[in-house]
């Protein structure tokens, strides 16, 4: 074979193996303490929401701005480390680094579990979130390292579920253990099961990459990207709940985040072209692999969330349905996606080939929203189960598809390529979130006072009906007590205006919701259009490679390489 296939063999040959890298008995366990590992950083995201309420009790110091802060200031240091993390592990290696990552997750665990003010907590889940954001990336990476790009499909589907499980139980299981024990061993739990990932980890598991001699961290690289992460996700976290839109505050936080963000790009491109480590490498986005899974990743988080978030309100405030919380409303979805990622993962692994399956599962999420939008005022249960489980469906196929499909494009930068679907797929989430939660205030308004018929409008002055502005309050049973005692004592005629005034609550929410779900449609199109763009290297690995596909795979690889190959060099 000539010198130009010698250029792309170390390519090839990062997932070529035929045979099992590991003993069975060390990859086992190696799996079973990442799986765990996804498990507490999923559940940890899941569980906490149900013991605040029970901590803003008995901590001193609540005010109640502080109480999403305990959820941001998580979001925030986790999210910032998620790259810094995945070109760790590429350097040092990933089980130095995941030892790390998990100290100071257990850590932060029993910190924020023993806090004396709500300050601490705040500070405390900070701190825990520094670890955090290397538990899944790096885990992810693992995987990548462990097995052939063909064998991890079908471990990429089992991994691939975890987030759908965690956000199924996690809810029930922190209201357990809130009320059954104490709101502080939300956070203690973690630290037995930990333990045991840790010590595994450890002891058991493989040494997957040797640490780079000579290799300088990126600390400027490091700083500006906090600069640019940080503030964005704050402005877009306070726009249109803390502070307007159009507030100094989100604009000067969006400001500070686009300066930090343009910095960093091009400090790092700088940085690359003199032949430095920079924390995450630009030039990733010229593979066409990296770059349309990105798209596709936060597009996917945009929608997703979309749905998480909004689907309870439209259940319990539209349909009427009672429940403890929002895991239960959103299980039939999940369920779905568990199954779908699992099944998608081992049919990857069959045929080596991923990009018919991406397409599927977008257009199933196509036929999954068109379902969502087909819901109305009258709609019942039945009809919301069998839009979420086809939007399931869809979503599911997506879970983990493309973190394999990034390894599989970027073998020798496995740590970054994970890291950086980890850490878009969060900034996807959290603009989605944002953006979503923008259309609604722009849409419930109007709609609800529409909806109204004259008689209320002129028996309600408007200051009054700005009480209802809020679609949020049809999930509260203490405030519709309330308001249907406040109504009651005006008699039969009282408690008419206050269904009246509720029909149209209900149907401000239809409309802000159908809007949501409209945008989420179009993301989903998008999608589609984007993927077709998708150029498929074929997985290497976990059975009899026939000369076509070998030569496919190294003509693909060369090309993202750069280097030409010779005419009939099979």
């Amino acid at each position: 074979m000539s010198t130009e296939i010698n250029a792309v063999a170390p390519l090839a040959a990062a997932g070529a193996e035929e045979g099992p890298r590991f003993s069975r008995r060390v990859t086992l366990l190696t799996m079973l303490s990442v799986l765990l590992v996804m498990l507490l950083a999923s559940l940890d995201q899941t569980i906490v929401g149900t013991a605040l309420p029970k901590a803003t009790a008995d901590l001193p110091g609540f005010t109640f701005g502080g109480y999403t802060w305990v959820t941001t200031a998580y979001l925030l240091t986790s999210t910032v480390m998620v790259p810094i993390y995945g070109k760790l592990s590429d350097i040092f290696g990933r089980k130095p680094i995941m030892i790390f990552a998990l100290s100071l997750f257990l850590l932060g665990s029993g910190l924020s579990g023993a806090s004396h003010s709500f300050d601490q907590l705040i500070l405390f889940r900070a701190f825990q979130g520094l670890g955090a954001g290397g538990l899944m990336s790096i885990a992810i990476a693992i995987v990548g390292d462990l097995f052939t790009p063909r064998e991890r499909a079908r471990w990429q589907g089992v991994t691939g579920s975890i987030l759908g499980v965690a956000f199924i139980i996690g809810p029930t299981i922190g209201g357990w253990i809130t009320d059954s024990l104490n709101w502080r061993w939300v956070f203690y739990v973690n630290l037995p099961l930990g333990v045991i990932a840790l010590l595994t980890l450890i002891f058991l598991m493989p040494t997957l990459r040797h640490p780079q001699k000579g290799v300088k961290i990126d600390f400027i690289g490091a700083a500006l990207l906090v600069m640019g992460a940080v503030p964005l996700l704050l402005g877009l976290s306070w726009g249109g709940s803390q502070y307007d839109w159009n507030s100094p505050q989100v604009l000067g936080a969006l400001a500070v985040a686009l300066v930090g963000s343009v910095a960093f790009v091009l400090y790092e491109l700088r940085l690359e072209r003199q032949g430095g480590q920079p924390i995450f490498e630009p030039t990733l986005f010229k593979n066409n692999a990296f770059a349309i899974s990105i798209i596709v990743t936060m597009f996917a988080g945009v929608a997703l969330f979309g749905s998480i978030y909004y689907i309870p309100l439209f259940v319990q405030g539209v349909v009427g349905t009672s429940a403890t919380n929002s895991g239960v409303i959103i299980t039939p979805l999940m369920m779905a996606a568990v199954v779908t990622s699992i099944f998608s993962g081992q049919l990857v692994a069959r045929s080596g080939r991923y990009k018919w399956i991406a397409l599927a599962g977008a257009g199933i999420s196509i036929v999954g929203t068109l379902l969502l939008l087909r819901l109305g005022v009258h709609s019942t249960n039945s009809d919301v189960v069998v839009a979420m489980v086809v939007l399931g469906l869809g979503m599911g196929a997506g879970m983990s598809l493309y973190t394999l499909i990034v390894q599989n494009a970027l073998p020798t930068k496995i740590g970054q390529a994970s890291a950086g679907i980890t850490f878009f797929r969060q900034i996807g989430s959290t603009i989605g979130l944002a953006a979503m939660g923008a259309v609604m205030n722009a849409t419930y308004p109007s709609a609800f006072r529409d909806a109204l018929p004259a008689q209320v409008k002129q028996a309600l002055p408007a200051q009054a009906l700005k009480n209802f502005d809020n679609p949020q309050v049809l999930l509260s049973s203490t405030a519709m007590a309330k308001l249907h005692d406040a109504f009651a004592q005006f008699g039969p005629q009282g408690t008419a205006l206050l269904n009246a005034i509720l029909d149209g609550m209900k149907t401000g929410i239809t409309q802000g919701v159908h809007s949501i779900f409209l945008m989420g449609l179009g993301l989903s199109i998008a999608s589609v259009i984007v993927l077709f763009f998708l150029k498929e290297i074929p997985l290497r690995g976990g059975g009899t490679r026939r000369p076509s596909v070998v030569a496919e795979a190294e003509e693909t690889l060369a090309e993202e390489a750069g280097v030409a190959l010779p005419a009939g060099h099979i």
